[in-house]
């Protein structure tokens, strides 16, 4: 069977404009390409929002990394300005397009304490692959997100595999040296995971750990809408911390505080634990998003995963020495 076609690797930073470490990672390796062990790889590097990254606003219509939902880019209706980047950049990356990449890496950060993370988005098994290779050296963790209808269109999806380096705690429109270097850090550890995968020798654990999404909770409301209680000061910064159900979740003004049982949907109820990410993101306000539950599975790699992620990678182009 001939392997695929030659493409690249894209690194897109800057999805979110109000997201500022990224892009600045991007122009500091367009300047100097040899600060990135980038082990021969042609990289696209890519500002995802140049018009949001320019005013430091998540987005300037809608968001960017919630655009490439098949049916938005089919919809000759939708002119947003994030739907036209979300074109424009399958048209010069994707697939078919001028310059062709295989594999997408989406480098962002969030104000939750999620620390250096990996984000996937179903369960396709060269993205599982992946995840599972820079998992096994540096030992992130891993928030698999499926099967959510209030979200979807995410950038990676479109590429034949995929994934999102998450770093936090930082404030939106900040730049801060550590953040920068946790997702270089992270950045490199993918490329050196392609390389080995590319090569034949990439050996993979026998199981990548996975923070599976179950559903997301909002803050209690008033009938105006308006927020009822907070997060409970507990809950704060105990991103993929175990959570029980009688853990304290909220906090109203008066002190009374109410517990995680409380605000479960019926098919949660009787979970012994669950582990929450995202907890208080400032962007997630907008969406009715406190924090989202997880369920910690450990899940067998098959060789299935691992010759997917072998094929893609043999196809990668590398560049030539001068």
């Amino acid at each position: 069977m001939p392997g695929p076609q030659a493409g690249s690797i894209l690194v897109v930073g800057g999805t979110h404009g109000n997201e500022p470490n990224a892009p600045w990672l991007l122009q500091q390796w367009q300047r100097q390409p040899d600060g990135l062990q980038h082990h021969g790889f042609a990289l696209q590097l890519v500002v995802g929002n140049p018009a949001a990254l320019a005013v430091g606003r998540r987005y300037i219509e809608r968001d960017l990394n919630r655009s490439f939902a098949e049916a938005l880019l089919a919809d000759s209706q939708r002119q947003s300005l994030e739907v036209r980047r979300a074109r424009e950049l399958l048209q010069a990356h994707g697939a078919q397009g001028a310059s062709p990449a295989l594999v997408a890496i989406d480098l962002h950060s969030t104000t939750a304490a999620m620390g250096n993370s990996l984000v996937v988005y179903g369960r396709r098994p060269a993205d599982l692959a992946l995840a599972a290779g820079i998992q096994q050296r540096l030992g992130l963790p891993v928030y698999l997100h499926e099967a959510d209808q209030a979200q979807q269109g995410f950038l990676v999806e479109r590429w034949p595999c995929g994934l999102v380096i998450e770093v936090g705690p930082v404030p939106q429109g900040l730049l801060h040296a550590g953040i920068g270097r946790q997702s270089q850090l992270a950045l490199e550890a993918a490329l050196a995971v392609l390389h080995q995968a590319a090569s034949g020798s990439l050996r993979l654990p026998p199981a990548l750990v996975v923070h599976r999404h179950l559903g997301s909770v909002d803050l209690p409301r008033h009938g105006d809408g308006t927020p009822s209680a907070l997060l409970h000061p507990r809950l704060l910064g105990l991103d993929w911390a175990p959570l029980r159900p009688a853990d304290p979740v909220f906090l109203s003004a008066e002190g009374h505080p109410t517990a995680l049982a409380a605000v479960l949907p019926e098919r949660l109820q009787g979970e012994p634990c669950l582990w929450p990410v995202f907890v208080n993101e400032a962007a997630y306000g907008e969406k009715g998003i406190a924090f989202s539950l997880t369920r910690r599975e450990r899940w067998p790699l098959t060789d299935t995963a691992l010759a997917a992620l072998r094929g893609l990678a043999q196809g990668l182009t590398r560049r030539q020495a001068a």
